[in-house]
């Protein structure tokens, strides 16, 4: 079932929301530069144990809205709030990869984790801030040719061999943002960061991370997994940036039994 959620005046975001009588939630938060839809070999599965899998697009991404603002951790994290507030969701698990990682580190430190009893974190991007020279030409090259920036990032993303059908399917989703949100994400990575929210976290909280990730190396999963108190690191050990793609089988064992 997929519908909207205003979360400011004039700004909707996509939910797709399978098996909504399911008896456990998981909120899952997408990672840059793509939308819900990466999370398909979840939502096809997680739910045939009676979870209700919910994924949101963020602003300016897949299906929802493309304001030209409103691109930090801290708005992107109360558009998380008024989904959660929307749906009233309580005692759910809250999936974030990548990017969404971080969105959902953000979120449990400035709500306080409202509504959520567990946290998972897929090769999040926590707890530094991004390199400069790296964000600076993906910005640059979103600005020249975007489909040959998404190209090579989708190269970048996975350890494992993928199909042309695959990489393009990474393509295509990452063409469903807008240019300019493409952008202001990376300006985001390279001037915040996360590293202050870690301690502020409570919840049981599962950190999954792909010992072969070039975008988010593994040394930074092991930093976050000391900074959480009550957090429990797995490494992946043939998965680059995208552990719930090419482990998905293990990923979605063990996301169950935690969630």
């Amino acid at each position: 079932m997929g519908y909207f959620v205003t979360v400011e005046p004039g700004v909707n975001v996509f939910i797709e929301d399978i098996n909504p009588k399911g008896n456990k939630t998981i909120l899952f938060i997408h990672g840059w530069p793509l939308n819900h839809n990466q999370f398909e070999y979840q939502f096809n599965y997680l739910p045939t144990l009676g979870y209700r899998c919910i994924g949101m697009d963020w602003r300016g991404y897949g299906n929802s809205d493309k304001p030209f603002s409103g691109y930090s951790f801290d708005r992107l994290a109360d558009d998380v709030r008024m989904v959660i507030e929307a749906l009233q969701l309580r005692n759910i698990t809250l999936a974030g990869h990548s990017t969404g990682g971080a969105i959902s580190i953000r979120y449990m430190a400035r709500y306080k984790g409202y509504g959520v009893s567990k946290l998972v974190l897929i090769d999040a991007a926590s707890p530094s801030s991004v390199p400069k020279d790296f964000t600076n030409k993906i910005i640059e090259d979103t600005n020249h040719d975007r489909p040959q920036m998404l190209q090579d990032q989708t190269g970048i993303f996975f350890f494992q061999y993928i199909s042309e059908p695959k990489s393009d399917w990474f393509v295509l989703m990452g063409l469903q943002a807008a240019n300019w949100a493409t952008s202001a994400i990376m300006v985001t990575l390279r001037d915040e960061n996360v590293y202050n929210d870690l301690g502020q976290i409570e919840v049981p909280t599962l950190i999954i991370h792909g010992i072969h990730d070039k975008v988010v190396p593994f040394t930074q999963a092991e930093k976050t997994n000391k900074l959480i108190k009550n957090s429990k690191l797995v490494p992946f050990q043939y998965s680059g940036h995208c552990a719930f793609l090419e482990e998905r089988d293990r990923f979605n064992k063990l996301l169950s039994s935690f969630a």
